[in-house]
């Protein structure tokens, strides 16, 4: 099985990055403007990508400032299962994402394909929270 695993420093409370990727209003701003989200354990998040392209995620997790933990059960068949966590820590007023996409089946040109975005979520989510603007899908280049 192979795992994405990156890391970021965030200028920002560490309540204000939990809130970021918990809330409607944040994962829009980082993530995906077409969205539904709820901070609810069991609930299923849908991210829309355009042309039909729509990931859910069931929450199995939600430690206030420390984790969040989802399940992939609808996406492309490559993500289907594997799971994705966001550990937080805080010290001296930064925070520090650890993000994890785990449980990949196989290394293929997708997977890197999505560990590069993941990347680019992170530095979206920094930018969200230090400077109040992230760069969601939509406004992204590809």
């Amino acid at each position: 099985m192979e795992k994405i695993e990156h890391i970021n420093y965030i200028k920002s409370p560490i309540a204000d990055v939990y809130k970021a990727l918990t809330t409607q209003e944040g994962l829009g701003a980082v993530w995906t403007e077409e969205l539904l989200v709820k901070p609810e354990l069991g609930f299923i998040n849908e991210f829309g990508f355009g042309d039909n392209d729509l990931t859910k995620m069931k929450i199995l997790e939600l430690s206030p400032n420390k984790r969040i933990l989802w399940e992939c059960v609808d996406s492309d068949p490559e993500w289907i299962g594997t799971g994705i966590s966001f550990d937080l820590r805080e010290k001296d007023g930064v925070t520090a994402v650890v993000l994890k996409h785990f449980d990949w089946r196989e290394l293929t040109e997708f997977y890197q394909w999505c560990n590069y975005n993941w990347a680019m979520f992170l530095l979206s989510l920094k930018s969200y929270c230090e400077d109040g603007k992230g760069t969601p899908y939509q406004k992204r280049k590809f």
